[in-house]
Order: C-alpha cells, then sequence, then structure tokens
C-alpha cells in the first residue's frame, strides 16, 4: 500500500470519530434543552 494513503486512511478515522461525536452531542443537547423547557426529566 502507498504511504500516501496508508497516512490518509489513518487521519482519517479521527475526523470520522469526531464528526459522529458532534452529531450525538448535538441532538443530546437539543433533547437536554427541551426537557428543561417542559419540565422533565432527560433519563
Amino acid at each position: 500500500m502507498d504511504p500516501l494513503m496508508l497516512t490518509v486512511y489513518v487521519l482519517i478515522w479521527p475526523v470520522i470519530v469526531i464528526g459522529t461525536l458532534v452529531v450525538i452531542i448535538r441532538a443530546f443537547a437539543k433533547d437536554a434543552r427541551e426537557a428543561k423547557k417542559e419540565g422533565r426529566q432527560i433519563i
């Protein structure tokens, strides 16, 4: 495997993980705000 391609492959995983975490955190924050507004617990 070409070293450049291997480097890109290894470095793309943190980007995918960070993107996934951002989506999850944004959804959780939205749910938390809505729950607080409605006066109910998140869990």
